[in-house]
């Protein structure tokens, strides 16, 4: 009896089927759930534990640093380790360094904590995409994977900030550790997903075009840290020009949710336009929307800036990894893109740490709109350039 069950065949989701893809874009989120809620993070660590904005601000930067680090390693590991043996000890180190993480209340232990919990969330999400291009049609699964990411992100920055002046930070590290301990339920159900080894007689790989390459990932750091320096602080900011946190959590929750709307435009569009075009009219309304942020003292303006750029931000970066792709056509350099962006979305709270000195919001703000201006400048030759190709 004992034999029968211990090679019973396990019961898993179909690989390819809608609940499988949910479930992996679960395990894709896991690992970096903490930047969906890094306004509700940031100001949590001002308001819960007296910390400055610079302070908060590094903490920040500290766990989306380790993360480009463990992204970066994943990518010479994944192909040689058993990744859901893997994914289970990650989620269960992510979940023990959560629980370190309500203990701490001085800056720079918190900083090293969260430098490690980034490193092993960056190694998880590294095996999630990995395991994820291994299904059929892996963009519906990264369509799934924003909907859970912009979706729940909502959810986490509209209700997590009431909740820290009643239960101090302790909700913030809480709420992650549910949502690793949802991740780390799903985890066996899902299927092996093998690699696949080409055959011996396929033919050699076209080599990697590292002038526009390089053109893209650096436009994917500058639009990354433009983005996420202003949003790590977006709550501080509101704040700053006499909003109430009444009116602030329902519109950042509102603004994740509508975000979901440009990943759908993406879906819908493809390439139909080509390249340039959209990419160059997603760019300039993420511009006019981080600009338009100069009067956040006009609810109606601090309302459209964070859900027009909501709606861009979930635009844009799928062009943007999907351009990497192209480059390279072995796909290697896809994760050297989310290395891009990883160091983007903690160089950009780090940054505006520094400006933001005693609530210098407006040149935050002149600084996130010139590195999307300068952003738009870079991408728009390699945009141009795969439109003409794909009109030969």
């Amino acid at each position: 009896m004992s034999q029968a069950i211990a090679t019973a065949p396990r019961r898993t989701l179909s690989p390819h089927g809608e609940w499988a893809r949910i479930a992996l874009a679960f395990l894709a989120t896991a690992g970096l759930f903490y930047v969906n809620i890094m306004p509700a993070l940031v100001d949590g660590l001002v308001e819960g534990l007296g910390f400055s904005n610079r302070e908060a601000g590094l903490v920040g930067s500290a766990n989306v640093y380790g993360a480009a680090l463990g992204a970066l390693a994943a990518v010479f590991l994944v192909r040689r380790i058993r990744w859901r043996r893997a994914a289970f000890m990650l989620l269960l180190a992510l979940i023990l360094l959560d629980l370190v993480s309500i203990l701490l209340r001085l800056p720079l232990v918190l900083v090293g904590v969260r430098f490690l919990h980034g490193a092993v969330g960056g190694m998880l999400v590294g095996i999630g995409f990995a395991v994820i291009a291994r299904t059929l049609k892996p963009d519906r699964t990264f369509g799934y994977l924003l909907v859970v990411q912009f979706g729940l992100g909502g959810v986490g920055v509209m209700l997590l900030p009431p909740l820290v002046p009643e239960f101090g930070t302790s909700a913030l590290f809480l709420s992650l550790i549910a949502f690793s301990a949802v991740t780390l339920a799903m985890l066996p159900f899902l299927d092996d997903y093998p690699v696949v080894v080409p055959s011996a007689g396929a033919p050699p790989p076209a080599a990697v075009r590292w002038a526009p390459m390089l053109a893209v990932l650096i436009a994917l750091f500058l639009f990354q840290a433009a983005n996420m320096g202003l949003y790590a602080f977006i709550i501080g900011m509101g704040k700053h020009y006499g909003l109430s946190m009444a009116f602030i959590s329902p519109t950042l929750g509102a603004a994740a949710w509508v975000g979901i709307i440009g990943a759908g435009l993406v879906v819908v569009m493809a390439t139909k336009y080509g390249r340039w075009w959209p990419l160059f009219l997603g760019m300039s309304l993420t511009v006019l929307g981080t600009a338009l942020l100069h009067w956040s003292g006009q609810p109606w303006a601090f309302l459209l800036a964070n859900c027009g750029v909501g709606i861009t931000w979930a635009f844009v970066i799928p062009y943007l990894l999907g351009m990497c792709a192209h480059f390279d056509p072995v796909g290697q350099m896809a994760s050297l893109g989310g290395f891009a962006s990883k160091m983007g979305l903690a160089s950009g709270p780090l940054l505006a740490a520094l400006f933001l000195g005693d609530n210098r919001y407006d040149l935050v703000i002149n600084a996130a709109v010139l590195a999307l201006v300068l952003c738009t400048v870079v991408i728009m030759r390699p945009a141009r350039l795969l439109d003409r190709e794909a009109r030969l």
